[in-house]
């Protein structure tokens, strides 16, 4: 049960008194993680040349804060459920600073990548409730917008990452890209301390443990599965990973089938509006963050762009997401989500085809911030239903899962798809380098050491040509077209999946009519909910009227932290504006 100096107001916008604090407090939050998981990106190239890393090396540097985050949101949402999401939210924080710390300290690659992998894990904490919480405080319009704004700007803010970074590459050594976020984690943590409430509709029954390990061991083990996939010599790695993310896959779908209280409720997850929508946002963050971790090494190794200019260019995807996500707020509300989604991927399919057909070695920049753009006006637009479409479907007491999905979109999506642009870069760029090699009329007088050298990545053939300047010029136009072949197979792997997510949304989304009646099922449910709730209220207290919800064998309770000084307006708030 809430206590009275937990109660929320409800103001006439349908949302928290000090709302904009508390959203603002919220997005803030969502910042540092969305800014860590981009600020690697710009310093691949450094980072490559300081520690002569692998292509496979460099990928886990940029997937493992992605990694930690996907592996874990679903098991640490949950958490924040049950013992207080403000707890998880500030926590998280916290250990963002220590995170970011060891990674500006590290030494070796290896510790470099698991300071990404704690990051990762301290945005896990932090970062899915803030769309939790988002839900549990606006509804309707309100929410819709709400979820827009939190949607774009943390989608520019994770944009902009590279332009920041780059700046500091300018002056300072590849290290200083992870201290960007330090400033911004204290406001975040103070105001998440002063704003944001401490309780809101979180629940009483305990958390499926079990079913948080198998998660983490399965999406662990998919991800570094296909990171390793094009690494020589290690195939019985890669067949360990993948038995261990089947295995652990079939034990999580058995054990929620089982569960009391399972930490995902499959019978939710199973509605065509929520399993879609998921997939959708998957395709969507995740070509997002491929494209501008396939994009910025491109700009540095074949354009010969600086980490301040390879930032800049980015700024075109940055500013039509943070135009174009609030309209496609009224999109969903005029249209529907399915017509703002498929929006979306004809923006983010022709965004690909410029990458693909018009992103070569010596083009100007208006070519590349056109692939920028488009992709940036595509996620705009589906972004927004993406996430609305999630935390809309289901009723209040799934919230918290809902939101978790909505966060493991961006996450396991990020992390996807950045795993497969890499490994097909990795695998493209060694395959058309040995055929390169295999081509020159001296390779003969190339040694085994020499061509692993060669073929291990950019930053170490880039390193090799200034060893050896009178093959310099060689080297490098080698490198170049082997990492444009790389990239070029990375480009394919993302219009298949756009085609895929498209062709998914066209045919199993819900038309407008459709998905409206199955928002008004859900508003009905809690709205039934909230009456029963607030008749105990009134018997229990005539002061203070906190609000349990009405609860299943499947259903756990919820307090509720809406209170008001008028008992007809109570009543009335409850009855015809019911909250989620």
């Amino acid at each position: 049960m809430s206590s009275p100096d937990r109660a929320i107001p409800i103001g006439e916008d349908a949302g928290p008194a000090k709302g904009g604090l508390i959203l603002t407090s919220l997005i803030l939050v969502a910042a540092v993680a969305n800014l860590n998981l981009s600020v690697a990106n710009v310093a691949l190239p450094s980072i490559g040349a300081s520690f002569d890393a692998s292509q496979t090396q460099l990928n886990l540097v940029a997937v493992g804060y992605s990694l930690g985050l996907a592996a874990s949101v679903l098991w640490l949402g949950a958490l924040g459920d049950r013992y207080g999401r403000k707890l998880l939210l500030v926590v998280g924080t916290l250990l963002a600073i220590p995170a970011s710390l060891i990674a500006a300290a590290a030494g070796s690659i290896e510790l470099l990548i698991g300071a990404r992998l704690l990051g990762g894990l301290a945005a896990g904490m932090a970062y899915p409730t803030t769309l939790a919480l988002i839900t549990a405080l606006w509804f309707g319009p309100g929410r819709t917008k709400s979820i827009a704004m939190w949607s774009g700007i943390g989608g520019a803010i994770a944009a902009l990452g590279p332009v920041i970074s780059g700046g500091l590459l300018e002056q300072f050594d590849w290290q200083s890209v992870f201290l960007v976020t330090l400033p911004l984690a204290a406001i975040a943590l103070v105001m998440a301390i002063v704003f944001v409430p401490s309780h809101v509709n979180e629940t009483t029954e305990a958390v499926d443990n079990l079913g948080g390990v198998l998660s983490v061991l399965l999406v662990g083990a998919l991800i570094l599965a296909i990171n390793f996939a094009p690494v020589p010599n290690r195939g019985t790695l890669v067949a360990g990973l993948l038995v261990v993310a089947l295995a652990a896959g079939v034990a999580f779908f058995i054990r929620q089938r089982m569960a009391a209280n399972p930490l995902y409720d499959l019978g939710v997850a199973g509605g065509r509006t929520f399993w879609v929508a998921a997939c959708a946002g998957i395709i969507v963050f995740g070509s997002l963050m491929g494209a501008m971790f396939i994009g910025q090494q491109f700009l540095q190794n074949v354009l010969g762009y600086s980490t301040f200019h390879a930032g800049l260019a980015i700024l075109p995807g940055a500013l039509f997401m943070v135009v174009v996500a609030p309209r496609s707020a009224k999109l969903v509300e005029t249209k529907g989500a399915r017509f703002a989604l498929l929006a979306g991927y004809v923006f983010c399919l022709l965004g690909f085809l410029t990458m693909l057909l018009l992103w070569e070695d010596g083009i100007s920049y208006r070519k590349v911030g056109l692939g920028y753009a488009l992709i940036g006006v595509g996620v705009g637009l589906a972004g927004t239903p993406a996430s609305h479409s999630l935390t809309g479907s289901v009723p209040v007491i799934r919230a918290g899962m809902a939101s978790a999905t909505a966060d493991l979109q961006r996450d396991f999506g990020g992390a996807i798809m950045q795993s497969i642009f890499g490994a097909l870069l990795a695998a493209g760029f060694a395959t058309a380098m040995t055929s390169a090699i295999a081509a020159d009329p001296n390779s003969q007088q190339i040694s085994d050491n020499i061509e692993s050298q060669l073929t291990k990545s950019f930053s170490s053939a880039d390193a090799l040509s200034a060893q050896y300047p009178q093959y310099s010029t060689e080297i490098s136009d080698a490198a170049k077209t082997s990492f444009l072949d790389g990239d070029d197979k990375a480009y394919l792997a993302g219009i298949v999946a756009i085609v895929m997510g498209a062709t998914l949304v066209f045919f199993m989304f819900p038309k407008k009519a459709e998905e409206e009646a199955l928002l008004a099922r859900f508003h009905a449910e809690d709205a039934g909910q909230g009456a029963e709730a607030a008749a105990s209220g009134n018997d229990a207290s005539s002061q203070t009227r906190p609000r349990p919800s009405t609860r299943s064998p499947l259903q756990p309770q919820l307090e509720n932290d809406v209170s008001t000084d008028d008992d007809a307006g109570t009543s009335e708030q409850h009855d015809d504006e019911p909250r989620r």
